[in-house]
């Protein structure tokens, strides 16, 4: 059996990458300050909003789904799009815990 090399960390780290992962491009987090800035569920094209294709949005919204940081379903005809805020909350809290564990002293210099 192949195991993933990612299955090789715990389960916290592999928790922590995967959100991570999923703001590690400029279009997944356009989407996600929209979304935010909207204080609303998009109903429809959010491909008007960014400067790349419809299909390739499609994808970078695939990716904010899967990671749990938005939530998208069918309303009629067109796709209604919203914030998961429990989800960005829990991310910020991974975040920020994650930043404390590796903080350097002020003093530190690489050698």
């Amino acid at each position: 059996m192949v195991v993933s090399k990612t299955e090789l960390f715990d389960t916290s780290l592999q928790t922590k990458a995967n959100l991570f992962k999923a703001l590690s491009h400029p279009a997944r987090l356009q989407i996600l300050i929209f979304l935010a800035q909207t204080k609303t569920c998009i109903s429809g094209d959010i491909s008007d909003e960014l400067p790349l294709s419809r299909t390739t949005v499609n994808q970078h919204l695939k990716e904010l789904k899967d990671a749990g940081l938005i939530d998208g379903h069918v309303e009629g005809v067109t796709m209604k799009y919203c914030m998961n805020a429990k989800k960005v909350k829990e991310m910020k809290n991974l975040l920020a815990t994650f930043l404390d564990e590796i903080q350097l002293p002020e003093d530190f210099i690489c050698q």
